[in-house]
């Protein structure tokens, strides 16, 4: 039985290809342990549990990134979540740590190079995050989400997915999608989606031009944040809904996508190869527009900056593209190319590369 513990946390973007690897595991060796290494202030706190998976918190020690007493009791804190990490490798005999990045992932990088157990890294953005820089220094065991990643030892292996998604039948999600989210059969749809918080302008400006968008054809799913300040207003084939808890049937009849472009956005959009504007999130490091770099470049995608998103843009350029079939093919054949349905068995197989190693 081999014994697997899990590291990252906090927000969806770690958490999520944590459990997707987790439960490629789970499947392909019933009897394994898996034990996941978090924060109780992360996200990790409530999905990890859910999934049915053993949870062990450590205390959140953010990295300082200026001189101040969070500084000072840095060296200190940090040293303790390592060496409750340590503990935790030794009395449950971890056979291989495996990081997802946040703030659990630091301590497990260090405490699995003094244990000498073998140590596996995912990346999902394209620009890497703080805690797997650091953990490169540990480890030749490194897999990406996207291929111009910049990381040292960087293996591709794409974004392991929820299996749901990872094995769907489009024809077959297509029909119950359709009756699932009350569709006409007979329009194209388009799947606007700014996220789990939503998107301001985003969705002010589909709500503001839906009416035009559906003139051409389409009909419209748009999932507008379970946060977000907005008002269906009634209008025949716009379909707002606040969440969807059955995104693989959502993209399944998604013909086109406006959405933001977070990493696991991104890479389930192009493993079932659903063409798309991606409207970057404006705050933070940039890390969005490089995500959707690759499927850009393929001309899979196409990318706007946040604040041109605007109803004049959508006459321009929008409505235009949604009325060209056989550029809209183009696209979502080569968002296919681009996407990848094989990120959880990739990662098993890198797993499987360091312990053999």
């Amino acid at each position: 039985m081999t014994r697997y513990l899990l590291a990252g946390g906090g927000t969806a973007g770690h958490v999520n290809p944590l459990l997707a690897t987790a439960d490629a595991i789970r499947e392909r060796e019933p009897d394994a342990e898996v034990v996941v290494l978090g924060t109780q202030e992360g996200l990790e706190a409530r999905l990890v549990p859910e999934r049915g998976y053993e949870l062990v918190t450590i205390p959140k020690v953010p990295f300082p990134r200026r001189i101040n007493g969070a500084a000072f009791r840095f060296p200190g804190l940090f040293r303790r979540a390592r060496q409750q990490t340590a503990r935790l490798i030794a009395e449950r005999s971890i056979d291989v740590v495996v990081g997802f990045g946040g703030y659990a992932s630091t301590p497990a990088y260090v405490a699995s190079k003094k244990a000498k157990v073998p140590l596996v890294i995912h990346e999902a953005n394209a620009r890497p995050g703080l805690a797997n820089r650091l953990g490169i220094r540990y480890t030749t065991f490194v897999g990406v989400a996207f291929h111009g990643t910049r990381l040292k030892h960087a293996r591709f292996v794409g974004m392991p997915l929820r299996s749901e998604i990872e094995r769907i039948d489009i024809d077959v999600a297509r029909r119950e999608g359709l009756t699932r989210f009350g569709l006409d059969p007979d329009r194209r749809t388009l799947l606007v989606t700014g996220g789990s918080q939503g998107a301001r302008r985003l969705n002010s400006t589909v709500i503001d031009t839906a009416a035009k968008i559906i003139g051409t054809g389409w009909q419209i799913i748009h999932l507008v944040g379970g946060k977000a300040d907005v008002t269906d207003p009634g209008i025949e084939h716009y379909h707002v809904m606040r969440y969807c808890d059955r995104m693989d049937l959502a993209l399944a009849v998604a013909d086109f996508a406006v959405s933001r472009a977070g990493a696991a956005t991104v890479s389930e959009l192009t493993a079932v190869g659903v063409p798309a504007v991606y409207v970057p999130y404006p705050i933070g490091n940039g890390e969005q527009r490089l995500n959707a770099a690759d499927v850009v470049g393929a001309n899979g995608a196409l990318l706007i900056a946040d604040a041109l998103f605007v109803p004049s843009w959508i006459d321009d350029t929008l409505i235009p593209l949604l009325n060209d079939r056989v550029r809209l093919h183009d696209m979502a054949v080569q968002s296919r190319h681009i996407g990848s349905r094989e990120g959880s068995q990739r990662m098993l197989q890198l797993i499987d590369d360091a312990l053999d190693n």
